[in-house]
């Protein structure tokens, strides 16, 4: 692989496995979003997950199927003013704005995916493609704050989601490939988004968590809603990146390097703990 192509790779694998939704939601908010979440009553957990459900099928129905239509030139600012705007609303009118603002806000953002999927080489007339544009809303980066329901689903590696997501894509292409994207084929797709959905809602809730907060209002609402489509444009770029690798140099040897960076990571982060704890103590 050369240099450039192998650091591009670790600059993904960085934002893949270490950038942290929460922790910048945690920032803004000044508490942890945990904290956050904690007062919003217990019955929301399972509304969110059948809105972050809802919201996935509406953009799907609504961008997904338009995707082929090649504009001029990315519009990612101008998705991300518009989901700015949404998240004003939803800092107005806190978690009742969820069934308005959500599926807004998911649609926007599956745009501004789909463009930078463009402008790494995607043919969004293919069905890998499109599918691939759906799947960075499970790529939640870093750990996440709130334990899920599945082990699989709380896995915050990237290959072990896409792992996690073959299956369900796999029945959905095989499908797809011989009755074509439509409408029609929406209910093969359930899996998929469900299985999508299922880590989607995690962030979902320490989103609208944050905007629920009375000190947060319209003004840092807007600023929770560019904190995470601006995650999730991140996560696009590492996703399309290494897919643009994969198809350079073949999937296994990305998958390869891949894990060859975390490994050195971990090692030099050992390291550097090591030393420090070595310093302390002969002091």
């Amino acid at each position: 692989m050369q240099k450039a192509d192998l650091a591009a790779l670790a600059n993904a694998v960085q934002q893949l496995e270490s950038s942290n939704l929460a922790t910048s939601l945690s920032h803004m908010i000044g508490m942890p979003i945990e904290k956050a979440m904690a007062a919003l009553p217990g019955h929301w957990s399972n509304i969110v997950s059948r809105m972050t459900r809802i919201a996935l099928e509406k953009a799907l129905d609504t961008a997904l199927y338009s995707l082929n239509e090649k504009p001029l030139k990315p519009k990612n600012k101008i998705h991300t003013l518009l989901v700015g705007v949404s998240g004003a609303v939803g800092g107005t009118f806190g978690i009742t704005a969820l069934a308005i603002e959500l599926p807004f806000s998911a649609t926007i953002m599956l745009r501004s995916i789909a463009d930078i999927a463009r402008n790494f080489g995607e043919d969004l007339n293919e069905l890998e493609s499109k599918m691939a544009c759906l799947t960075v809303f499970a790529l939640s980066g870093g750990k996440t704050t709130t334990p899920s329901k599945s082990s699989e689903a709380a896995d915050t590696s990237y290959y072990a989601v896409r792992s996690f997501l073959t299956k369900a894509l796999g029945d959905t292409t095989n499908h797809i490939a011989v009755h074509g994207l439509s409408k029609e084929s929406a209910p093969v797709m359930i899996k998929f988004v469900n299985a999508v959905s299922a880590r989607f809602s995690v962030p979902v809730s320490e989103k609208i968590a944050a905007q629920s907060l009375p000190i947060v209002g319209a003004v840092s609402g807007a600023s929770v809603n560019y904190l995470f489509i601006k995650h999730y444009q991140k996560m696009a770029k590492a996703h399309f990146l290494i897919r643009s690798l994969e198809r350079k140099y073949g999937s296994k040897i990305v998958k390869k390097k891949y894990k060859n960076i975390i490994k050195y990571n971990h090692k030099q982060k050992s390291n550097k703990w090591n030393s420090l704890e070595h310093n302390n103590t002969t002091a």
